[in-house]
């Protein structure tokens, strides 16, 4: 029996029954596997996917709905993998005409790699924003910021789950609930008792990548970022937004070094709610 196209293979949901074979997929593409993050996103959000009759996945991507259930008002897609053997195919194209269809008039948004922005813009998506990936070892140097900051307890989650509504501007409780048990460490910025700010270090294969990074201001930002460097030994990797230049800076003084440029793209809203100055960085390029 001949081997079906590619374009004649159905499209499913995923569930985390399919996190091996999704892990598989990103290093056939030349990514980590991933498997930590992947089980976030396919536990909190929705994947679809294309199987390879010859076993495995020939496509795969996660939408993360946030708003109220039922009825989100944004929705982030993260991890559009095709595989090298299927590749330029069209079969990117249909998985992502699909998961606009399924979405109907909620808003989309994603970040962009160079290599996939055609596409999102053949779709509709508009480029709305950039982001600077940076990576090292983060080095001490001059007065640490004076704000101060301590470990997240499980009495914070209420006013860390108010402030991230009001500065990323949609609810995402059913994914903020789930980072005690996923990040490494977890911390809140205070005046006079007060939470300004809060971030998060979760482990991905070698580093520890920072988000998400909310803020009162750069001062704030740094001092999170400070407090997570002296709690782990790892490299740490986080995705800034390019519009907080002294951050970037910042962290590029102290070890921190380019290593990628994605593109904030949306579909169906001119640029993203809440309060971009607030927020410097993403939980994850693939959930927003």
């Amino acid at each position: 029996m001949p081997t079906p196209s590619p374009a004649a293979l159905s499209i499913r949901r995923l569930t985390h029954r399919d996190l091996t074979a999704c892990a598989a997929l990103s290093e056939d593409r030349g990514w980590p596997r991933e498997e930590h993050k992947w089980g976030l996103l396919l536990a909190a959000g929705t994947g679809y996917g294309v199987d390879d009759p010859e076993g495995g996945l020939v496509a795969a991507c996660v939408v993360t709905e946030y708003g109220p259930v039922g009825r989100p008002d944004l929705g982030a897609i993260g991890m559009v993998l095709v595989a090298e053997r299927h590749a330029r195919q069209g079969i990117g194209r249909r998985l992502m005409r699909h998961v606009v269809s399924e979405m109907g008039t909620t808003p989309l948004t994603l970040h962009a790699t160079p290599h996939g922005r055609p596409l999102y813009e053949e779709l509709g998506f508009k480029v709305t924003g950039r982001a600077e990936m940076v990576r090292g070892h983060f080095t001490s140097g001059g007065p640490h910021p004076a704000v101060s900051t301590r470990p997240a307890t499980a009495e914070d989650l209420t006013t860390i789950l108010r402030l991230d509504g009001e500065v990323f501007g949609s609810d995402r409780t059913h994914i903020l609930t789930r980072l005690p048990a996923f990040a490494d460490h977890l911390r809140v910025a205070e005046d006079n008792g007060r939470i300004i700010g809060y971030t998060a270090a979760w482990p991905n294969m070698d580093d520890h990548v920072v988000g998400p990074l909310i803020a009162r201001d750069t001062e704030t930002a740094k001092a999170l970022i400070v407090s997570l460097a002296s709690h782990t030994d790892r490299p740490l990797r986080t995705d800034i937004d390019v519009r907080h230049e002294e951050l970037l800076t910042w962290v590029k003084a102290r070890g921190l070094v380019s290593v990628a440029f994605n593109s904030v793209m949306t579909y169906g809203l001119s640029e993203l709610p809440g309060d971009w100055t607030r927020r410097y960085a993403p939980l994850t390029v693939a959930a927003g």
